[in-house]
């Protein structure tokens, strides 16, 4: 809009107002839109030229990309989605009831290569002494196979468990959320 158009509808009477020069409970005075938006645009330049003064270019243009601080968010965690935490929980759960699995075995073929089953043995004879001692052997108590199904079983056991666990986990925090507002979390770029 430029200026003459913005003088002729400062100028020109509303259309609603009575022509015997009374006012209708509008102010008389009230300039048109085009002056008005003038106004607001001249008053939005006066305030980037105040806030644009040399000194603070100055400062802007010696300040490096890597002086800035870094930005930072805050975020509130008000709801995780149970479906994902028992699909996540079931995979990290598998993933240590394997790693328990291979842990135990390297453990138990460690102890019987180092001979700690046979020195048992000799440990039991000495002390019992007699017959009954020499038909004595640990491994039919701790004998791989049986060590292997017991950790078997434990490992099923504890997906089962940390997956249920994990999942209700999931439904008390979104109840306690929808009572406290969840946790708040602060997140930050890196400085590099």
């Amino acid at each position: 809009m430029t200026d003459r158009s913005a003088e002729r509808t400062a100028t020109r009477p509303p259309a609603d107002r009575p022509s015997s020069g009374a006012p209708s409970g509008k102010s008389a005075d009230r300039p048109g839109l085009g002056a008005r938006i003038s106004a607001v645009v001249g008053k939005a330049s006066d305030e980037h030229r105040a806030n644009a003064n040399p000194a603070s270019k100055a400062a802007a243009t010696k300040a490096s990309p890597a002086a800035r601080p870094p930005r930072r968010a805050r975020l509130r965690l008000t709801r995780i989605d149970p479906w994902s935490v028992m699909k996540t929980a079931f995979l990290l759960a598998i993933a240590f009831g394997v790693v328990t699995i291979v842990s135990v075995f390297i453990i138990w073929s460690v102890l019987s290569a180092a001979g700690v089953w046979d020195s048992i043995n000799r440990t039991v004879q000495d002390v019992v002494g007699g017959q009954d001692a020499s038909s004595w052997d640990v491994e039919k108590y701790v004998g791989m196979s049986r060590v292997m199904g017991f950790t078997m079983l434990v490992a099923v056991v504890d997906v089962i468990l940390l997956t249920a666990i994990a999942t209700l986990g999931a439904f008390l925090y979104n109840m306690a959320a929808a009572l406290l507002g969840g946790v708040e979390l602060t997140l930050a770029e890196d400085q590099r």
